[in-house]
């Protein structure tokens, strides 16, 4: 199951909405200062701030490390931690194609603080790679070494990944990068159940590049990535992601051990 794969294009989440996300940023940039220093006031989308949450945080880049970036960025991916130090966590229809792929963390206005790094290998859930399940939109990536470092090691450690929690236990907070921004969002609500096996959260201009991009609850722990239903989300104020379960836990520990 181990594939280094290339997404589709930008844009397969949904319409990146660009002009309605500039708008709501300049109208809400008085809330920057709240969302800076904890949450946040809720469903209100905002700027991410350069900080160690967000630098665990970046964009995938079509293309390998070398290119620095020229490739483009279409996707969100998030560092969680592992044995390796190594692992990305992101949904599954961003890693479904072939080709070399890049992550840059802590990506902001055009230049990457902690480099570009390869991605070396993908692991994609079964349920995925059988049938396009929604349920089943989650994937990890593992990356190769900068300047004989772990990514884990450059951006100050990775956040723990955790399944079989309940929606809407604490407040989550999600961060990504709309495909034609080049600095990220980021966004505090309490998700609520769409149904048994999906979550849905309402935070506004989270558009087509966001897919990937890391639910992290109030533990610090990733609970779900913007992905599962229609592909993380019809609209840009309505996001998705499918609940991590035995599946997704399994993935986590196999792509663990290949670190």
């Amino acid at each position: 199951m181990k594939r280094t794969r290339v997404p589709r294009p930008p844009g397969a989440r949904r319409p990146a909405l660009l002009g309605a996300a500039v708008v709501l940023l300049a109208v809400t940039s008085s809330s920057v200062a709240a969302a800076d220093d904890g949450p946040g006031p809720f469903g209100v989308t905002v700027q991410a701030a350069a900080n160690s949450r967000s630098a665990r945080v970046g964009a995938l880049f079509h293309g390998s490390a070398a290119s620095g970036g020229s490739g483009g960025h279409f996707c969100t991916a998030s560092v969680v931690h592992s044995a390796g130090r190594d692992l990305l966590l992101t949904a599954a229809h961003c890693l479904d194609g072939d080709g070399a792929l890049s992550f840059a963390p802590g990506y902001r206005g055009g230049s990457a603080p902690y480099g570009f790094w390869d991605v070396r290998g993908v692991f994609l859930p079964r349920g995925w790679t059988a049938g396009r399940d929604e349920d089943s939109d989650v994937a990890f990536a593992v990356l190769g070494t900068r300047d004989g470092k772990e990514v884990e090691d450059a951006v100050g450690g990775g956040n723990a990944f955790a399944a079989h929690r309940a929606t809407g236990a604490t407040a989550i907070t999600v961060t990504g990068y709309p495909s034609r921004l080049d600095t990220p969002v980021t966004c505090t609500d309490k998700p609520t159940a769409h149904s048994r096996t999906q979550q849905r959260i309402a935070c506004p201009a989270f558009p087509g590049g966001t897919s990937g991009s890391p639910w992290v609850n109030g533990d610090g722990a990733v609970v779900g990535v913007i992905g599962g239903h229609e592909r993380g989300g019809a609209t840009d104020d309505i996001s998705y992601s499918a609940v991590f379960g035995t599946e997704a836990a399994t993935l986590y520990r196999e792509a663990g051990r290949a670190g």
